[in-house]
């Protein structure tokens, strides 16, 4: 306790000091050096206690009461199955008072802000399908099955390049070992790549060792040509039943769906697709596409209607992770 005293003495007497000698600019700036200073962590604290705290410091706790939203937590809706958390955000009370210390009684405030993950995440539910993101966060994902259409795939990598835009695009094994330089240009275009199976099945009518094999075939061919990490896998035709989830899972892959389908393999015409599109995204949408005429002519179209609802666009990864579209910085 004297040794308390005795060092909040010397505080004291050393702001006492600034003002009469004028070594640094205020009161403000020395407490923040001396609060930075080795071995003085609890100089403030000590001060605080001596003169009560100020109304700046006061001020940015209101703020960041009033301001503070609380992540959602992810869980097992009964209709969409797994449905991701959204980290909260709140303001950083320690690392915005001292910025403020820097500035003079006419700046203004500049809040820090920092994200709150929530407690339980998309993995903590187990294996369930996943068929959208979570509905706060305004993202949206174009799914693009890949098992045919080549003469379609550059031009809309082509657009999607032009509207800056990235997917992700699952690919079928089949067709990843007859088209692995179609695949690399995808991959340089700076897009997702996942699973599709290896030869287009119906997973759910599969033994457990064959649906094991359409899935790890997939999975080591994206490992060595194209050095990808396998994260995701999108059943062929949508068809899976649980079985087909808990075999994807035990091999560390999430099973992947869709909310929004173009259907554009029935060869609608674009403006359709887009209308379709226009009408029904919303946030957490998650579209299914593949390289087709339809979908071709009608991408520029959908990602313009997406971004007209105040919308983003991501990759899988991006849409169902809980990280924040864009952290608030209310002021």
């Amino acid at each position: 306790m004297r040794k308390k005293s005795k060092k909040l003495a010397a505080v004291l007497a050393g702001i006492i000091t600034v003002i009469l000698v004028g070594q640094v600019d205020s009161v403000r700036t020395y407490i923040t050096e001396i609060r930075d200073g080795p071995g003085t962590q609890n100089a403030f604290d000590m001060f605080k206690e001596a003169t009560g705290e100020d109304a700046l410091l006061t001020a940015i706790r209101e703020k960041a009461a009033e301001t503070k939203i609380a992540p959602i937590n992810a869980k097992v809706d009964r209709v969409w199955k797994a449905i991701p958390g959204y980290n909260g955000t709140e303001i950083d009370v320690e690392a915005t008072y001292r910025k403020a210390l820097g500035g003079n009684l006419n700046t203004k405030i500049s809040y820090i802000y920092r994200q709150t993950e929530p407690e339980i995440g998309l993995k903590d539910l187990g294996a369930h399908p996943i068929y959208r993101g979570n509905p706060e966060k305004p993202m949206v994902s174009f799914m693009i099955n890949v098992a045919w259409g080549n003469e379609f795939i550059v031009p809309m990598l082509d657009t999607l390049d032009a509207e800056q835009v990235k997917a992700t695009f699952f690919l079928d094994g089949s067709w990843l070992s007859k088209n692995a330089e179609l695949a690399k240009e995808i991959q340089k275009r700076g897009h997702e790549l996942s699973n599709h199976a290896y030869s287009h099945p119906n997973m759910s009518q599969l033994s457990a060792e064959r649906a094991r094999l359409e899935i790890s075939k997939t999975q080591d061919l994206l490992q060595k040509t194209l050095g990808v990490e396998n994260r995701w896998f999108a059943p062929p035709s949508g068809d899976f039943n649980q079985k087909t989830v808990d075999i994807a899972s035990s091999m560390g892959l999430q099973t992947v769906l869709w909310t929004l389908d173009t259907v554009d393999w029935r060869k609608p015409s674009s403006a359709s697709v887009v209308a379709k599109i226009a009408k029904n995204v919303d946030a957490g949408t998650l579209i299914l596409m593949h390289p087709t005429a339809a979908s071709s002519g009608a991408l520029k179209g959908m990602i313009e209607s997406i971004r007209a609802k105040g919308l983003t666009l991501g990759t899988v990864t991006e849409t169902l992770s809980s990280e924040r579209v864009k952290a608030k910085a209310v002021e």
